[in-house]
């Protein structure tokens, strides 16, 4: 059964979230899990001067928000009526991105989707903070849906790489299903002015390629250096439905110093994109 995480914070953003997600795995046994974490909510509100307030407030808030979670999750049912999939939701005081991950290892999640701006859609930011943060620092594959998107079969995915990165194994598999899924064609996009000649490259486009079977398969060279414009032109003259990138962990110096790739092209995305962690995972 897969295991697909949505966190949301009521907004018609996350709701389109949900609908992508229902709809991408409709023909998989899955659980939908349900997810909204509130402790933001209560420690922002400077009303609550005492520790009874806060326990309080805290309560009346886990009330509504199971009230809110039972509401969408009757929609949901209601929309869909998919006996493939069940729902449950979880009402979590605590920080966004530590209760995911929590999640995550607890479920042995396969997938975690959210919309790519919450509530607030600052039509000026392609991520909202909370789903960037979700994207760099949750262990498992994360699909972030753009405001507005609609549901569209995944037949052209692209997948920029420098082929020097040895993936994970499990990361691979869900992009692999859901090529499958949809008979898909994967797109490597390795950008730079010299052939990928090295022995790493070729045995890291080996790995990929076997992990990929029965998948259609096409390279490409772009010498542009700016990937950010050279990812957002192959989408745009290639008609691509899904854009597939690894999230690999920096040392604190190249944070401090260099902007990645995600944070780059996450500035007005166009289409859904799934992150991919290159670090193991805690759950087996």
């Amino acid at each position: 059964m897969r295991k697909i995480i949505i966190p949301t914070d009521f907004s018609e953003n996350a709701n389109n979230a949900l609908r992508f997600a229902c709809q991408l795995f409709k023909y998989e046994k899955s659980e939908v899990i349900l997810l909204h974490a509130y402790a933001e909510k209560v420690y922002t509100d400077e009303s609550l001067l005492s520790n009874e307030l806060m326990d309080e407030f805290k309560a009346v808030t886990k009330e509504k928000t199971d009230m809110a979670l039972a509401e969408i999750s009757s929609t949901i049912h209601d929309e869909f009526c998919n006996p493939r999939h069940s729902i449950k939701s979880i009402a979590a005081f605590g920080d966004l991105v530590d209760e995911v991950n929590n999640l995550v290892n607890l479920e042995n999640a396969d997938i975690v989707i959210m919309g790519t701006r919450g509530a607030t859609n600052d039509r000026n930011l392609g991520f909202g903070s909370n789903t960037l943060l979700v994207l760099k620092y949750v262990q498992c594959p994360v699909l972030a849906i753009p405001a507005n998107f609609k549901y569209k079969e995944p037949k052209k995915i692209l997948f920029p790489t420098n082929f020097l990165i040895p993936y994970q194994k499990r990361e691979l598999k869900i992009v692999g299903e859901i090529a499958r899924d949809f008979k898909s064609k994967i797109h490597f996009l390795y950008l730079s002015k010299h052939k990928a000649t090295s022995a790493r490259q070729k045995d890291n486009l080996e790995f990929l390629k076997q992990q990929f079977y029965n998948i259609k398969v096409e390279e490409y060279q772009n010498e542009e250096l700016h990937k950010e414009k050279a990812i957002e032109e192959f989408i745009a003259t290639n008609k691509i439905d899904l854009l597939v990138m690894v999230n690999s962990r920096h040392t604190y110096l190249e944070d401090m110093l260099l902007t990645s790739t995600i944070d780059k092209v996450g500035l007005h995305p166009k289409v859904p994109l799934l992150v991919l962690q290159n670090f193991n995972r805690e759950c087996n």
